[in-house]
């Protein structure tokens, strides 16, 4: 099936459309490159946040946006965790070219050799470096390899990594290390082999071996040019790695690397059609400008310099984690069945795939993050993602909830694609045969779907025990069946089902589906059969329906995935006045949760300064965590209950404390996940939200606390009819945090949030801030 965006012209415009990942098009239907805006907002980017506590796919300096291609210096190589670029690590251990969600791949480091330790150099590549000489700009990094003095400069399209190094004009001879077999982030990269094509030419490929997430190998091709004729090629037969020695006489060298999935003829095809020109400049600056283009999709005035660059910051993590798969011709490796294939998404009439596929983490909490963000701001690219994730439901039979290598993962629990595709359908980002689309959602709610995959476990549909969630409401804790991974809490899973359950009612209500419509509503409902009247907190029972005994709501995952109890027990997102009336009222649960902010805020509103510090003994107590995925939603609660003054007080001081440095040492205090938490804290600071992720027929906006003066978002004018949505906060400052009043396009607002139907019509929402409670 097709998805197609349903406008005039349909040809062309898909033919450029999915194009927003090369050229940055605002309006699909123009016939040349949108300049790059004025201001370089790429330059307010601080790429260096919170690289102390890098993960592997979390750091990506020399690349596009999603590009395959995720170019950048590895201190740390070993793990996907602790790994990657990590800015307290002075050493270079390489520059690879997949840093993605459990992906790695072809590392290269230019060296320079003599005969006393050319045969060393396979086991003893690794270089010193100083960030005093470092630059780092998104699309760009420079770093002088002190070893070697080598100056490395390191850039990219979408598929092709490119590389300029200048060598030290003396004896030595000059090289590039290809190392190919080797523990690379989440995998051993092995079965590495290069061989040489002509003078400049190189091609081969890499097998990343399996893991414990990804449960099939993976090979990358790659093909490589050079601005330099190659003089030898050496193998070490201890390592299986290549020593390229190159002309002497050339000391500026630079070199491309195109990479596929599919094969060597399709990574030089990437090349050819990518990068044709060997102008480093120019594709320095082009990255700049498609990262420009996309991150001026959002204006803000006011803040201090600060909070600027921290904005763009967090826009920037929001639009780099996850990771195109197919080439430039629309293949791409299809894994999800028992024999590997190639596959081919469709093309338009000129022969351009009509969208591109994904490799992703989990959509789980991007019901408040990227659903919001992407729907409103980047349309295009909540487009190419729904059509990704539908075709692997052709190719598998399921919509995916953490796709990687081409295939199915079962990263984190639950249904977490459902949110995302059906707020892609309520928004009018997806309007094209949507009864296949709500079939294909269904499926992964029922026996044999998605849900009943819990954890990481790849053999077995008992782990996520959605019979016991069918048969008697409630998913137990601990599952009968047994441990068949991580994740398999129970109390959390009702939850995040009964919340899922409910945003796919919204569709089937959309098409028509009455008793299906009934049915998932009812299964909404599930929530409060863990829900322990008697205490006030969610709880988990086993199967006999016993709550668990001796039971401490601030325990760590004792019941509740990556949360404890207190912070889990808000996580009812369709439904936060029954939940409130299970607490007893509305004022009961205001006065639960704002005591829940008050401790959590002595804590900085996180659980330490990275996702590993969770589980510390103290900070694992914390009542509201705003460094994972399960409480980042609690600010909002307030004003569902008749209190945005609440909402505003809180959003505001966590996004001040929680979302406001700017040093390699802090940023988001726990777990990133691929820009989810970029995302939020974007949402935060331009002061909108939506509690169920935007799944409800014309989804509602609620309004928090801008932290600028003024934020003007450009609309994607192929699917909005709007041109610009801005929002002013007259008076606006660090002590004026409270909306006394709200005007949107001269009327007045009473409800504290708009619907999006009006939004994307454009228009001007007014604030008038204060220092006092209205």
């Amino acid at each position: 099936m097709t998805f197609a965006h349903t406008l005039k012209n349909s040809v062309v415009l898909l033919s450029i459309s999915i194009l927003f990942l090369g050229s940055c098009k605002q309006q699909v239907n123009e016939t040349k490159p949108v300049s790059a805006p004025e201001i370089d907002y790429a330059a307010k980017v601080y790429p260096l946040l919170d690289t102390e506590n890098s993960r592997w796919f979390y750091f990506s300096s020399a690349s596009r946006p999603f590009g395959m291609v995720n170019l950048s210096p590895d201190t740390q190589i070993g793990g996907a965790w602790g790994s990657g670029y990590r800015y307290k690590t002075d050493t270079i251990k390489g520059f690879s070219h997949i840093h993605a969600w459990q992906m790695s791949g072809i590392s290269v480091m230019p060296v320079t050799t003599n005969e006393k330790t050319k045969d060393d150099i396979f086991k003893d590549f690794y270089s010193k470096f100083n960030h005093d000489n470092e630059v780092v700009i998104p699309g760009y990094h420079k770093v002088d390899l002190d070893r070697y003095a080598i100056e490395a400069q390191l850039s990219s399209t979408k598929r092709v990594g490119f590389h300029q190094y200048t060598y030290p004009d003396n004896e030595e001879e000059k090289a590039i290390l290809f190392n190919l077999n080797t523990i690379l982030g989440p995998s051993s990269n092995i079965d590495g082999v290069l061989d040489q094509n002509s003078e400049n030419e190189l091609s081969g490929k890499v097998t990343m071996e399996p893991t414990h997430r990804r449960p099939k190998p993976m090979t990358v091709y790659f093909k490589v040019q050079l601005n330099t004729q190659i003089s030898s090629i050496e193998k070490d037969e201890s390592t299986g790695n290549y020593l390229i020695i190159l002309n002497k006489n050339k000391n500026d060298v630079l070199m491309k690397v195109g990479i596929s999935y599919t094969s060597v003829a399709n990574a030089e095809l990437n090349i050819t059609t990518e990068l044709p020109n060997w102008q480093f400049e120019n594709v320095r600056s082009e990255a700049k400008q498609e990262w420009n283009c996309l991150l001026g999709r959002i204006d803000v005035k006011g803040g201090s310099d600060q909070d600027q660059r921290r904005f763009y910051t967090d826009l920037w993590h929001a639009l780099q984690g996850r990771r195109i798969i197919n080439d430039v011709n629309g293949a791409y490796p299809d894994n999800t069945g028992e024999i590997f294939r190639i596959g081919q998404l469709p093309l338009d009439a000129n022969g351009t795939p009509k969208f591109n596929h994904f490799n992703s983490d989990s959509f789980w909490g991007a019901q408040w993050t990227i659903n919001t963000l992407w729907g409103l701001v980047y349309p295009e690219i909540m487009y190419d993602f729904s059509n990704s994730l539908t075709q692997y439901y052709k190719d598998g039979g399921l919509i995916p909830r953490g796709p990687s290598g081409g295939n199915y993962t079962y990263v984190m629990t639950g249904a977490s694609a459902t949110p995302f595709m059906v707020t892609a359908i309520q928004k009018g980002i997806i309007v094209d045969e949507l009864e296949d689309v709500y079939q294909a959602l269904k499926k992964n709610h029922l026996a044999g779907g998605i849900m009943e995959k819990a954890g990481y476990e790849h053999t077995t549909n008992v782990g996520g025990g959605l019979k016991y969630y069918m048969n008697q409401g409630y998913v137990p804790y601990p599952i009968p069946e047994g441990k068949f991974g991580s994740h398999q809490d129970g109390a959390s899973l009702t939850m995040e089902y009964a919340y899922q359950d409910w945003t796919l009612a919204q569709l089937a209500k959309k098409m028509g589906h009455k008793e299906d419509y009934d049915y998932f509503l009812a299964r909404s409902s599930n929530y409060k059969n863990v829900f322990d009247s008697e205490i006030g907190w969610m709880r988990p029972k086993n199967v006999d329906g016993q709550w668990k005994a001796d039971y401490d709501p601030y325990q760590a995952e004792n019941g509740f995935i990556e949360s404890n109890g207190a912070q889990s027990t808000w996580f009812v997102p369709h439904d936060i006045k029954g939940l409130a009336s299970l607490m007893g009222g509305e004022n009961a649960a205001i006065k639960k949760l704002n005591e829940q902010f008050e401790t959590a805020e002595d804590l900085g509103f996180t659980a330490g300064t990275s996702h590993s510090a969770e589980l510390h003994p103290e900070y694992s107590r914390i009542p509201i965590n705003f460094g994972n995925q399960p409480s980042i939603q609690t600010a909002f609660i307030f004003s569902q209950l008749g209190r945005p003054d609440l909402t505003q007080l809180w959003s505001r001081k966590v996004a001040k404390t929680v979302f406001g440095g700017l040093s390699p040492s802090t940023g988001y205090n726990g777990d990133e996940d691929q820009g989810l938490m970029g995302s939020l804290a974007v949402l935060i600071k331009i002061g909108i939200f939506q509690m169920n992720g935007g799944t409800e027929a014309n989804p509602e906006y609620q309004i928090g606390s801008p932290i600028f003066e003024e934020v003007t978002i450009k609309l994607n004018k192929d699917f909005y009819s709007g041109d610009l949505f801005t929002i002013k906060a007259n008076n606006n400052s660090d002590a004026n945090f409270y909306v006394s009043e709200a005007e949107f396009n001269g009327i007045l607002i009473k409800a504290n949030s708009l619907r999006h139907d009006d939004i994307v019509k454009g228009g001007e929402l007014i604030l008038e801030m204060t220092n006092t409670v209205k």
